[in-house]
């Protein structure tokens, strides 16, 4: 009995590490930064400067899964595809929808054309996305011709895609309040989205463990359930309301959130999600049992090929300009947050929540660190620290439970 209940506890520390990590993480800058970290308009800040991370972090968790796999050319494709954009919509005089369009088309195919080395000749991943790297980088540099490019005047890609100070979704519902005469300090739109999502929340936890019991499936054990529930229905409502006294939802904000629901629901609720599961899993036996593994490799790199397109819109668009410099170690920043957020170093485990729970304690380290003015090099060590780590967690506890289900 004594074992079966600390095998429940350590089972509970392993699955909910990472939200137990950012609560104490959190306190931690909150008491350092006398509350600064925890301003309305800190929350909105770490939103808007990691939305590039949020983006990256779930495509590339799907090379993760495929069985640790990375791809290290992300922050030099987000510089090109960004480059040849803002060059677009600038010196070619291109709309700026079109100019999304090709953006889109281009990451896309780069991504296609790396997968297909790695898909279907079978380079080594490492080895195709190095080159990649170098390759865009370059070319980056060559489009832009070493100068920045400014795209101030390309209003609407901007405030679309989350630069400048007013990139936030109006508050439609407190407007027609005010007309009305009535005045409030919150965005409104903002507490009733948070609302609406804490519902649709609820209700597909509480509809999903209903469906589970009534299939006799394995479910998570009450208590600590209803505590994850509450946990994390507090954070919504606590970050609407924060955001609901600063600006509002910053439109960045809602194009991270349909990337983050998109492929949530792929990964666990497809068969092709589950197919990247299997390959991480086991390659061989995977594709024994009649599923073409060479297909889920050239999915997952050509998506990251979109996604770091994306993720170079909203770069320059936040930015307001194009530079060589872009991008520098974002593959990096994504890789640590799949890795601190539960990905395996062996492939086949990790989620898009705990991934992207990974990329917010990551933005909630960099700003803590940066409001208690710690130096730029002791913040690449601390970093370099957590993702160390949150690897040596994750190996170090699978070889307990072997060793636990050994001796059982």
């Amino acid at each position: 009995m004594e074992n079966r209940d600390s095998d429940k506890v350590v089972e509970f520390i392993k699955k909910y590490a990472m939200i137990i990590v950012l609560i104490g993480v959190l306190i931690f800058f909150s008491i350092g930064t006398g509350g600064k970290i925890l301003l309305p308009s800190n929350i909105s800040n770490i939103i808007s400067q990691n939305a590039y991370v949020f983006v990256l972090t779930t495509g590339m968790l799907l090379c993760i899964l495929t069985g640790g796999n990375i791809d290290l050319s992300v922050g030099s494709v987000v510089c090109f595809v960004g480059a040849v954009g803002a060059v677009l919509m600038t010196s070619m005089g291109l709309p700026w929808w079109l100019s999304v369009i090709i953006m889109l088309v281009l990451g896309t195919l780069i991504g296609a054309s790396q997968a297909f080395w790695i898909a279907y000749v079978r380079i080594p991943p490492f080895i195709v996305t190095l080159g990649g790297m170098l390759i865009f980088r370059g070319l980056s540099n060559v489009v832009l011709d070493g100068k920045t490019v400014s795209i101030t005047d390309c209003t609407a890609f901007v405030k679309l895609f989350g630069g400048g100070a007013d990139c936030y979704i109006p508050d439609f519902i407190g407007n027609l309040f005010a007309k009305m005469g009535v005045t409030c300090p919150l965005n409104i739109t903002c507490v009733v989205v948070g609302a609406l999502a804490l519902a649709a929340y609820l209700y597909f936890e509480i509809s999903g463990r209903a469906k589970r019991v009534k299939k006799n499936l394995e479910v998570p054990s009450y208590v600590p359930w209803v505590l994850k529930l509450a946990a994390l229905s507090l954070v919504i409502m606590a970050v609407s309301i924060l955001l609901a006294l600063y600006k509002g939802i910053p439109t960045a904000l809602v194009i991270v959130m349909v990337v983050i629901i998109v492929y949530s629901y792929i990964t666990s609720n497809t068969t092709t999600g589950r197919y990247f599961y299997a390959v991480g899993g086991n390659e061989k036996a995977t594709k024994l049992s009649g599923i073409n593994t060479d297909k889920i490799f050239f999915l997952a790199y050509t998506n990251m090929g979109f996604l770091a397109a994306l993720a170079g819109m909203l770069t320059i668009a936040r930015m307001t300009s194009a530079q060589p410099t872009y991008g520098q170690n974002y593959e990096m920043d994504a890789i640590a947050s799949c890795f601190i957020g539960g990905a395996s170093a062996y492939g086949g485990i990790g989620t898009v929540p705990a991934a992207i729970i990974g990329a917010v304690l990551m933005g909630v380290i960099n700003l803590g660190m940066l409001s208690m003015g710690v130096d730029q090099n002791m913040q690449k060590v601390v970093k370099g620290l957590v993702l160390l780590l949150a690897v040596i967690f994750d190996v170090v506890s699978k070889r307990g439970f072997k060793f636990m289900a050994k001796n059982s």
